[in-house]
């Protein structure tokens, strides 16, 4: 490697490329600078910076496949850290809040549980289970309902009625706890490689190295769409789908630049068609729906792999593939609360209630993660002809980040400033916004996104 590092960002990064079938040698043309780190039980900063190098050591190698020099990368710790948290800098206006009026942390007749409401669905399975209105509950209302209930009873009773919810467990109760024992068994880039014919290559241009690639999005909230997010900056052509009930107003400006939004109904047989044909013509495809809810559709992988033999298809789960829990709905906040994160930050900081990461940290590394093995998935496609199938969880990224607790007191980062902007201003759908400069380098190719941020279900359910 270039050069001897204090921090667990090599070691994670060598850990992932690793995970990621990558050729070891590519390690020694990566640089991560800077120092500092986010507060935190655990070194988040490191995961920030090493699954943003990640993605980049898999774009390089795709240019490299071409036949060109394989180019350097140089990720910076402290951008990569505040990517984690928002790119997003609104000029004369303010985004919806992030989070649902009573999404969060209530105290049980036996500890700590988070409840996510954030999906008008999932908000009124949950209230149902305790007896109260959607439409007007409160939060000091759901808290006094809360309070009646045994965490694990509440957890099994809002999961059963469709709803998210998770236990604050300790990470010493993770560890012995079926789900826990299944994820820590679990590869943290599980792949499966299938012959789809002699290799085509195609031309690569060094300086926009996805120009051309074609990556259907069938994601949510945070870890798929900053993988396609990542994907589009180096010049991928995304389209994402959604269907009419689903909205995520706090980050989708945040989320959809670079990439065109449509809107399909998969249970209904026209919209399924128009899907199967945009398949077809898919590079990769990236997806978070529950492990059957595709196949469900008939869209499982057997289908999506005659469709598309040659598709690289990367998949997102929250809890893990195998396991107990296999296919439940998760997200970050509820992940962190499962596998014992949220619980080591109080006992770190010596707080009465949870405790969580400073970011939600497991969604973008994981995010991070998904773009590098899509890229990874393409490179082989050229070289070798092959299909490819990838499977990565948000637990899975937890119990890499759980290795690695911070042992030695770091400083925080300088404040931001002008400097940390890029100069482009940004034209969204609700106003002009600046990002953050890319934390990112692929030595001559720069990131840069093409479409502005815009809403969901915006465009034609068709290729550019």
């Amino acid at each position: 490697m270039t050069q001897p590092d204090p921090t667990p960002a090599y070691a994670m990064l060598a850990e992932i490329w690793n995970a990621l079938g990558g050729p070891a040698a590519a390690l020694e043309t990566v640089t991560l600078s800077g120092e500092g780190a986010l507060p935190s039980v655990f070194a988040t900063s490191d995961l920030a910076q090493a699954s943003v190098a990640a993605a980049g050591m898999a774009v390089a190698q795709w240019i490299h496949s071409s036949g060109a020099p394989l180019p350097p990368v140089q990720c910076d710790r402290r951008l990569a850290s505040m990517w984690f948290a928002s790119s997003l800098r609104p000029q004369g206006w303010q985004g919806p809040s992030l989070w649902d009026s009573v999404a969060g942390d209530y105290r049980a007749l036996d500890g700590w549980i988070r409840l996510h409401t954030n999906a008008a669905h999932h908000r009124a399975a949950a209230l149902a289970v305790l007896g109260l209105d959607p439409l007007q509950a409160n939060r000091e209302e759901v808290a006094r309902e809360v309070a009646r209930w045994h965490c694990a009873e509440l957890e099994a009773a809002v999961v059963g009625n469709g709803g998210c919810a998770a236990e604050m467990r300790s990470q010493v109760q993770w560890a012995a706890h079926p789900q826990g024992m299944a994820v820590a068994g679990e590869p943290l880039v599980a792949s499966h490689l299938v012959d789809a014919g002699p290799a085509t290559p195609r031309p690569i241009d060094p300086s926009r190295p996805l120009a051309g690639v074609r990556v259907l999005d069938l994601t949510r909230v945070l870890a798929g769409p900053t993988a396609t997010r990542c994907l589009a900056g180096f010049g991928a052509e995304v389209l994402r789908i959604d269907p009419a009930r689903w909205n995520e107003p706090g980050v989708v400006p945040e989320m959809t630049l670079g990439k065109r939004c449509a809107h399909l109904e998969l249970d209904q047989p026209q919209d399924r068609a128009t899907l199967e044909t945009l398949l077809t013509q898919a590079d990769v495809l990236v997806h978070g729906y529950r492990a059957d809810a595709l196949e469900h559709l008939g869209l499982g992988p057997a289908r999506r792999r005659a469709l598309n033999p040659a598709l690289v298809d990367v998949a997102l789960d929250a809890y893990g593939w195998s396991g107990p829990w296999a296919g439940r709905r998760g997200f970050d906040s509820l992940v962190q609360m499962s596998c014992g994160i949220a619980d080591a930050g109080m006992r770190q900081h010596g707080s009465d209630k949870p405790v969580p990461l400073p970011v939600q940290a497991l969604d973008h590394a994981t995010g991070y993660l998904l773009a590098a093995a899509a890229v990874r998935g393409l490179t082989l496609r050229q070289t070798s002809g092959q299909g490819s199938q990838y499977r990565l969880s948000l637990a899975r990224t937890a119990h890499l980040l759980a290795a690695y607790p911070v042992t030695q007191a770091h400083s925080g980062f300088a404040s931001e400033s002008p400097q940390d902007l890029d100069a482009h201003l940004e034209q969204t759908f609700w106003g002009p916004v600046q990002r953050l400069r890319a934390p990112l380098q692929v030595a001559g190719a720069p990131m840069h996104w093409s479409l502005p941020a815009g809403p969901l279900r915006s465009a034609p359910a068709r290729w550019g």
